[in-house]
């Protein structure tokens, strides 16, 4: 009987083959909203920009159901698999697929409903708000498509087949980035050219996940697996949550942002759209980068949860450490970068803007992302929790950065400092999160150790 690759195969060659796959489906994902925002920023301007950011937060809400039914599945799927128990494994991927579908449908109505509400509680201004309604309008319409292909990337990564999970996102971002120079360039569409570009993208990546699901390789799925079992759904979402959750508080960061920017900004010399618009470059940027890390974690996720569920935690510990390097290095040439080279970002985006928008641009990257290279420790330590089955432990550690500490210091800061104070919250909440998931980590080595070492002896 030949033993399952993630139970047997090197590290140092099995995380490479899960990871650089879903690192680039995490890049791509990242790069819909990054090239949407290039060619809007260069041929409709800051406004365009500040647009795409007041959208921003219903973008990371389908990523953030995508990551609950994905991951939560995925981890699910491979504990099981790990263990032993193959009639129980497919239950949880078909029963993710049907909540991927279903969620979406539902925020695309409830958003197509209360749209000009939902953008006005989001920070837009009076001068954003008819650029957002036009974008979101349209994006809207994608969102089943762009859960389905989000989620079921990770579906089919635990399924052994991270390249496929690959071709799926980019073959969606070719195709997107190929109607945006399209619709926005040739046919002069603007805003609604790009919006149409994206969803275009997404309803072939969502047809290629389903294609995939047809043939689903290490189990067979069948139409009982699809029927929505609550027992099964509650075991997804709390796996699931915390990556969830880690993405909600990037929305709840930007809609934050997006609101003190628009009280602080008017008493500042920058007004309310030129933070709103740097903040967003800044923010999608960073997210850029940080896709990477998520993407290493996740490439780690399947090792971490198999060898968790076969009680081979040695190779859970080197996965962990191998993906933490990997995450830092790449954390540390973000952190150059943005200290160096912000104008040059902020230029690509808009080459035309006024002297305001760079000074103020040029300051949030240094300022509010100072402490970049400590931030692969916190995603990298939250998915360790997931995988290995320990939901709470991992919802409390995706709630630390953002919710616990960056928030918190957001609103405080600026009733002594103004516009300004909003800046050094990044550096308090990075500081923090990386500490606090490094004492979490060693004390579950620790458990590890202790648990090996009360195995018998072979």
């Amino acid at each position: 009987m030949n033993e399952n690759p993630l139970g047997a195969k090197p590290i140092s060659k099995l995380l490479p083959s899960f990871a650089i796959p879903s690192v680039i489906a995490m890049l791509v994902t990242a790069a819909y909203n990054i090239v949407d925002q290039l060619f809007i920023g260069q041929m409709v301007g800051t406004l365009g920009n500040a647009a795409t950011n007041i959208a921003f937060p219903l973008t990371s809400s389908c990523i953030a159901i995508a990551l609950m039914f994905g991951i939560g599945a995925s981890a699910n799927f491979n504990l099981h698999m790990g263990m032993g128990k193959k009639k129980e494994a497919p239950f949880f991927i078909g029963n993710a697929v049907t909540m991927l579908i279903i969620c979406g449908a539902v925020l695309m109505v409830v958003t197509e409903i209360f749209l000009t509400p939902m953008m006005i509680a989001f920070g837009s201004t009076e001068t954003i708000l008819p650029y957002a309604q036009d974008y979101v309008r349209i994006t809207a319409i994608g969102f089943p498509f762009m859960i389905l292909a989000a989620g079921g990337a990770h579906i089919i990564r635990a399924d052994g087949s991270p390249k496929y999970s690959m071709v799926c996102n980019i073959t969606g971002a070719i195709i997107n980035t190929a109607l945006d120079a399209l619709f926005t360039v040739v046919l002069k569409w603007g805003i609604a050219g790009a919006a149409y570009a994206t969803i275009i993208g997404q309803i072939v990546s969502a047809l290629l996940v389903i294609v995939y699901l047809r043939h689903y390789k290490t189990v067979r799925l069948e139409k009982q697996h699809f029927k929505p079992s609550g027992s099964v759904i509650k075991s997804i979402a709390q796996i699931g949550m915390a990556p969830c959750i880690n993405q909600l508080t990037f929305i709840a960061v930007q809609i934050s942002l997006n609101q003190l920017f628009n009280y602080y900004g008017p008493l500042s010399q920058f007004g309310a759209d030129i933070p709103i618009a740097c903040s967003g470059i800044t923010m999608k940027t960073f997210q850029l980068f940080f896709a990477v890390v998520i993407g290493i974690a996740q490439g780690a996720q399947p090792i971490e949860s198999f060898n968790y569920g076969a009680r081979k935690y040695e190779r859970v510990k080197k996965t962990y450490i191998y993906a933490l390097i990997a995450s830092s290095i790449c954390m540390v040439i973000a952190f150059i970068i943005f200290q160096f080279f912000p104008r040059q970002l902020l230029m690509m985006f808009d080459s035309h803007a006024s002297e305001e928008y760079y000074v103020f641009g040029e300051m949030f990257f240094r300022t509010f992302l100072f402490m970049t290279w400590a931030c692969a420790i916190q995603p990298t330590t939250t998915t360790l929790f997931s995988a290995i089955g320990k939901a709470k432990i991992s919802t409390f550690l995706s709630l630390t950065r953002q919710i616990l500490f960056f928030l918190p210091v957001l609103y405080i800061l600026p009733m002594f400092m103004g516009i300004y104070g909003m800046l050094y919250a990044g550096i308090v909440a990075d500081v923090a999160a990386a500490v606090i998931s490094t004492l979490f980590v060693v004390r579950e080595f620790r458990k590890m150790t202790e648990a090996a070492a009360a195995q018998p002896s072979a």
